[in-house]
């Protein structure tokens, strides 16, 4: 080579030029790119692990890539766009609810319903379509809330690692967290930049795409009571305390609290709408318990499953040593620099989790929601090493991912860990 230098030289000299005139291109555009190279990646990953694919339940071994993102739960969201929901809940010789469609919210077969009837696609197909799309719409308004907080460069960051995440090949399948972490997103943006009123309908319609309309409901109205005691605790305000968020106007407080009904409202909504269809009261929880075969009892999952990975005595202090990290994580200086309401969420949707969720390997999947979390670790560090490390780590982690839990491979005692 002219200059003694070589390929290896080159390389890092040719990324750095693609990446100067990358920056030079409209954001959108820039978010656009990573999110389909990031697909790319995840596909190839996917396509991979089709290859090794056994024996399953859904087709024959070694499927092509858009068979063999169709399997789990894609099926039963199948079910809900041809066959609809039930009308009376199947049950066993015990009279004990089975697993059935009403655990899967409405909006995501409604939107395929709706695409099938105007292109004549399949189900399938129409379904993946709405994921991949809400995907991509999803990081560009997620760009645009990380900007009400850092720079263009660090917001971007938090983009490319929400992108790579470890469970992020979850957005290109027929599954309903790409149409949620959208509306979620969007729910987040309006409420930061407090169009309380403008906020409503998307939140109706988030609380219809997955069960995320009960700790939204609750982050809504802690900010309501934060403001009202800003409002009404002027005097100790003046005395030093120093608050991160702007006290309300009368007319936006009264747009909150119209935003808190609405929100509660909207997260009751599913399980009223799966009442007034089967007649029966607790015909969701009943629904939702049918997965995991027992009855709901807030936070005792946690412990049950803490004993049965670590033992009777670490597993009961295992769920007390968990909160305890997230706390500290809560209160480190990148999430701190979130604000209020991005911090809000984080708290209030894993406080959901511990008290509704039963942990297994689906539980990875259950984080996507924690996604201010990206910004919060692209802001740990401006390294260059650091954040392509951060990148890295999480692609080999979707490797683990698609392979251990995407992948079926049935147990000893049938079945497979679901991802």
């Amino acid at each position: 080579m002219p200059g003694g230098v070589g390929p290896t030289a080159l390389l890092p000299r040719a990324v750095a030029n693609a990446g100067a005139r990358m920056a030079r291109w409209p954001w959108w555009l820039q978010v656009a790119v990573v999110f389909i190279v990031a697909r790319l990646v995840s596909a190839c990953i996917f396509m991979a692990a089709a290859v090794h694919q056994g024996t399953n339940p859904w087709f024959a071994p070694a499927p092509d890539y858009w068979n063999f993102i169709t399997i789990w739960d894609a099926r039963w969201y199948q079910q809900a766009v041809d066959d609809g929901y039930p009308a009376v809940l199947p049950v066993d010789q015990n009279g004990v609810v089975t697993e059935n469609a009403w655990a899967f919210y409405p909006l995501f077969p409604l939107l395929a319903r709706g695409l099938s009837a105007i292109t004549g696609l399949g189900t399938l197909p129409a379904l993946t379509a709405i994921a991949m799309v809400a995907g991509l719409a999803a990081v560009l308004v997620i760009h645009q809330l990380f900007r009400q907080f850092a720079g263009r460069r660090t917001a971007m960051w938090g983009v490319i690692f929400v992108s790579t995440f470890p469970i992020a090949p979850i957005l290109q399948v027929p599954y309903a967290e790409s149409l949620n972490l959208l509306l979620l997103a969007a729910s987040l943006l309006l409420v930061v930049r407090r169009h309380y009123l403008a906020a409503i309908p998307v939140v109706l319609l988030m609380s219809l795409s997955r069960p995320s309309g009960v700790p939204f409901a609750a982050v809504v109205g802690l900010l309501f009571l934060w403001h009202l005691w800003q409002r009404f605790g002027a005097a100790r305000n003046r005395q030093g305390f120093v608050s991160d968020t702007r006290p309300l106007s009368t007319r936006n407080l009264m747009s909150l609290g119209a935003l808190v009904v609405a929100a509660c409202v909207a997260a009751l909504a599913w399980p009223a709408i799966a009442w007034a269809a089967t007649g029966d009261p607790a015909a969701y929880t009943r629904t939702e318990t049918a997965w995991r075969g027992d009855d709901l009892v807030p936070f005792k999952p946690w412990f049950d499953t803490g004993r049965m990975l670590f033992g009777p005595v670490l597993g009961v202090l295992a769920p007390f040593v968990f909160t305890a990290l997230f706390v500290l994580v809560m209160i480190s200086r990148p999430v701190r620099a979130l604000g209020t309401e991005l911090r809000l969420w984080c708290a209030c949707y894993m406080g959901y989790l511990l008290v509704f969720l039963h942990p297994q390997t689906s539980t990875f999947r259950m984080l996507l929601p924690l996604f201010p979390l990206a910004l919060a670790t692209a802001m740990l560090s401006k390294s260059k090493a650091y954040r392509g490390t951060v990148v890295v780590m999480f692609i080999l982690l979707q490797m683990v991912w698609v392979v251990w839990l995407w992948a079926w491979a049935p147990l000893p005692g049938g079945g497979d860990y679901p991802p």
